[in-house]
C-alpha cells in the first residue's frame, strides 16, 4: 500500500481472517489521546432511578446475523414483553419458528444469513476477495442489504402478518449489522437503543474485533481507538450507496457524508448494550454513561430436550467429553478438515462429541469413526455442555456464553476477540481459526483445556457469571436512557404520549386525546404528531436536536500560522480528497480540544486515505479511477499529517484572540 512524506501505513488481511493494519511515522511519534478525551454529558429526557410510571410502548428489535445473534435477544424480548410492551422481533424468515416458539411477535426482513456467513468466509474483514469480484457476489450482497434495510423500515409500521394487527413502533432496539436502525430511527423521531455481543464502539482498551494491528508508532491507546475507525470507514465505503439510497426513496431523509456518515452511533451518542459479563471483559474506563456491560443474556433451549440412546450410552461409557463443533461457518475442504480432528482426538488421548453442523461435517466417516468419538446431530448447548469436559466451537457470542457460564474451558476458532478474552481469563488457550488448524496445533490446546490449572480458572470464572443477571442489567438500561420525561402521557403516566395539544400545552396518549375531543376539551385540529427524541434535528439543527449539549460560534482564523494551517487543510479539496472541518471553539478548553483532534485527525485522515481513496476511485471510475485514488491518497497521507500539525498553534492562538 503507498505511504506519504510524513507516514508509511500498511493494510492487509491475515489468514485468520482480520485486518492486518500497520501504523508507522517517518518523523514524530504519534501523539496519545488524553486521559480525559471522552466525557459524560447529559442525556435528553432521562430520568434518575428508581424509575416509575414506564408507558407501555411497542418495540420492534433489529437482528441482522447467525442464531447466534437472534438467541440473546429473545429473553430480552420476552422481558420487556413481561412489563407489558409490544415486543415485535425484525430478522431473517429462516428464524421465524425460533421466534414464534418464545412467544414474540416475528417480522421478516429478508436476507440469507447462510449466504451471508458464506460470504463472510470468503471475504474475511469486510474487503472483497478477487473470486467475489468475478462471480458476483458483491452485487448480490449489496442487494440484499439494501432488501434487510428496507425490511427493518417496514417492519416499523406495517401490521402484524399473523394477526393482522396494526402496530407503530414507539422505540428501536438493533445489533449494528441491521444498518438501517439509526436512520429509521431518524425518519421516526423514536429512541433508539444498541444491544450487541460484540465491541462496536471506539476504546483504548482493545482493538476492534475485525482488526489485528501488525505495528503501529502510536501509543497502544489510541491505535486501538483508530481500529475502530479503520472499519467503520470500510464499511460505510462497501455501504454509503445503499445506505443513502434507502434514506433517500423509503425514508425522504437527505443522504450522508463521509464525514457525518462514519461513526454515526458513536458521534450521536446512541445509547449502548453489550451483552457480556464484566467479569470477563470488563467496561473499559472511556466508554461512558450511555454505554453499558449487563452481562451474558441467556435463552434456554435444552430444558425439554430428550437425547438418543446411543447419546446418552456414550456419555456414560467413560469420563466427560470434548465437545468440538463450528456451528454455521462453511469449511472448504471438509475431508481434511475433519482428518485434523480426528488424528488430535486420538493424538491428545480424550473422549469427543464431534458436531456436524451446517457444513454436514463427518456424516459420510460414520463407519470409520472410532469409539472415543461421536458424532452429534443438533443438539441444545446448554443441555450439553453440563456432560462435557471442555468446549471447542467457532466462537459465537451465544456458544462462547453458555461455555462459560457453565464454567467449561473453551477454545475458539473464528472470533479471536473472544478467544483472546477467554485465554486471558486463563479459561482456554489461545485461538486458532479453522484456515490455521493442524493436527498439532490442535493436540496441544485439547491437552490444554482438559489441564487442572485450566479446569480450576474456568470454574471459578463460571462462578461469577451464574451469580450474574444479563437480562434484568439490560432491561434495566434500555429504561435508564429512555427520554421517559418527553414519553408519557401528562394526564395518563402509564400510556406512551403521540400528541401534542397546542391549546392546553399537554403530551397526551391516543386514549387521553380521544377521551378529550369526545368531552369537547379539545379538538383534532389542536393537536400535532409528539416526537420523543430529536434526532430527526440532529443533523440539520445541532441545537435542537440535542438539548443540554454544549454548543459555540465559529470564530475566524487569528493568525498567518492559523491561515497556513488552513491552507493545508483545504488543499485536499484541489485534488479531489475530501476535507475535515473544523469544529467550534468558544473558550480555552474547547480550543486546546480541537487542537488535539486536528493533530491526530490529521494523521488519521491520511492513514485511512491511502486506502479509502484507491478504493472510491475504483467505485467511480474502474481501473483508472483505482490509480487516481491513489493518488489521491497519497496526497492525503502528505498535506493532512502537515495541518494536523500545525493545528495545535491554530487553535491555540485562535482562543487567545477570544481571551484578549
Amino acid at each position: 500500500m503507498p505511504s506519504g512524506a510524513a507516514l508509511a501505513t500498511s493494510a492487509r488481511i491475515d489468514e485468520d481472517g482480520r485486518i492486518a493494519f500497520s501504523i508507522r511515522s517517518k518523523s514524530t511519534k504519534l501523539p496519545a489521546l488524553p486521559d480525559d478525551y471522552g466525557v459524560d454529558l447529559p442525556e435528553f429526557g432521562v430520568e434518575e432511578p428508581p424509575l416509575v410510571d414506564i408507558p407501555v410502548i411497542s418495540i420492534v428489535i433489529f437482528i441482522v446475523g447467525s442464531r447466534g445473534d437472534v438467541q440473546p435477544f429473545l429473553p430480552l424480548g420476552r422481558r420487556l414483553q413481561k412489563d407489558g410492551h409490544r415486543v415485535r422481533i425484525a430478522t431473517h424468515t429462516v428464524f421465524k419458528d425460533f421466534v414464534l416458539g418464545s412467544g414474540l411477535e416475528f417480522f421478516d426482513i429478508g436476507g440469507d444469513p447462510a449466504e451471508l456467513m458464506s460470504y463472510m468466509v470468503k471475504n474475511p474483514g469486510l474487503i472483497p476477495g478477487f473470486e467475489s469480484l468475478v462471480n458476483g457476489d458483491i452485487p448480490k450482497k449489496r442487494k440484499m442489504i439494501g432488501e434487510i434495510m428496507n425490511g427493518c423500515w417496514r417492519a416499523c409500521y406495517e401490521p402484524d402478518p399473523v394477526s393482522g394487527e396494526p402496530f407503530a413502533a414507539d422505540a428501536i432496539i438493533a445489533n449494528p449489522p441491521s444498518f438501517a436502525h439509526v436512520h429509521c430511527a431518524e425518519a421516526l423521531n423514536i429512541p433508539l437503543q444498541i444491544v450487541f455481543t460484540m465491541p462496536w464502539v471506539s476504546t483504548q482498551a482493545f482493538p476492534h474485533p475485525l482488526v489485528n494491528i501488525s505495528q503501529s508508532d502510536a501509543s497502544p491507546g489510541l491505535t486501538n481507538y483508530l481500529s475502530y475507525v479503520l472499519v467503520d470507514l470500510l464499511a460505510w465505503q462497501g455501504l454509503s450507496s445503499i445506505i443513502n439510497g434507502v434514506r433517500e426513496s423509503s425514508l425522504g431523509l437527505k443522504p450522508l457524508s463521509l464525514r457525518s456518515g462514519v461513526l454515526i452511533l458513536e458521534r450521536l451518542r446512541i445509547p449502548t448494550t453489550f451483552c457480556w459479563s464484566p467479569a470477563l471483559i470488563p467496561k473499559p474506563k472511556d466508554w461512558k454513561s450511555h454505554i453499558d456491560v449487563s452481562g451474558f443474556l441467556f435463552h434456554p433451549s435444552g430444558s425439554d430436550y430428550t437425547p438418543d440412546a446411543e447419546l446418552v450410552r456414550f456419555l456414560d461409557q467413560g469420563e466427560p467429553p470434548v465437545y468440538i463443533g463450528f456451528g454455521s461457518v462453511p469449511v472448504p475442504d471438509p475431508a481434511t478438515f475433519v482428518s485434523i480432528l480426528l488424528d488430535a482426538v486420538k493424538a491428545s488421548g480424550v473422549r469427543a462429541l464431534l458436531s456436524i453442523g451446517w457444513a454436514n461435517l463427518g456424516a459420510d466417516l460414520k463407519e470409520q469413526v472410532p469409539q472415543n468419538i461421536f458424532l452429534l446431530g443438533n443438539v441444545p448447548h446448554d443441555w450439553l455442555f453440563p456432560n462435557c469436559k471442555a468446549v471447542v466451537h467457532h466462537g459465537g457470542a451465544g456458544t462462547t456464553a453458555i461455555g462459560v457460564r457453565l464454567g467449561r474451558p473453551t477454545l475458539v476458532g473464528d472470533q479471536p476477540f473472544w478467544g483472546e478474552m477467554i485465554s486471558q481469563a486463563g479459561a482456554g488457550p489461545p485461538p486458532i481459526p479453522h484456515k490455521l488448524l493442524s493436527t498439532s496445533k490442535l493436540t496441544d490446546a485439547l491437552r490444554y483445556l482438559v489441564k487442572s490449572e485450566t479446569l480450576l480458572a474456568a470454574a471459578a470464572l463460571g462462578d461469577t457469571i451464574r451469580d450474574e443477571d444479563g437480562t434484568e442489567a439490560a432491561v434495566a438500561a434500555f429504561y435508564k436512557h429512555l427520554p421517559l420525561m418527553n414519553m408519557r402521557c401528562d394526564l395518563d403516566p402509564k400510556r406512551v404520549a403521540v400528541f401534542w395539544s397546542d391549546t392546553e400545552f399537554l403530551k397526551l396518549s391516543a386514549f387521553a386525546a380521544q377521551t378529550l375531543i369526545d368531552a369537547k376539551a379539545i379538538t383534532l385540529k389542536s393537536l400535532k404528531p409528539h416526537h420523543h427524541v430529536g434526532i430527526g434535528q440532529i443533523f440539520v439543527n445541532p441545537v435542537i436536536g440535542i438539548p443540554k449539549t454544549i454548543t459555540a460560534i465559529p470564530l475566524g482564523i487569528a493568525n498567518i500560522v492559523g491561515s497556513t494551517a488552513e491552507g493545508f487543510r483545504n488543499m485536499p479539496s484541489l485534488y479531489g480528497g475530501v476535507v475535515r472541518q473544523p469544529g467550534e471553539i468558544s473558550d480555552f478548553s474547547s480550543g486546546v480540544k480541537e487542537a488535539g483532534k486536528g493533530f491526530v485527525y490529521g494523521y488519521a485522515d491520511a492513514i485511512s486515505g491511502v486506502f479509502v481513496e484507491p478504493y472510491k476511485g475504483g467505485q467511480a471510475e474502474g481501473p483508472i479511477g483505482f490509480l487516481k485514488g491513489g493518488a489521491v491518497g497519497i496526497a492525503n497521507a502528505m498535506l493532512k499529517p502537515a495541518a494536523g500539525g500545525l493545528g495545535p498553534f491554530k487553535h491555540v492562538s485562535h482562543v487567545s484572540r477570544c481571551l484578549i
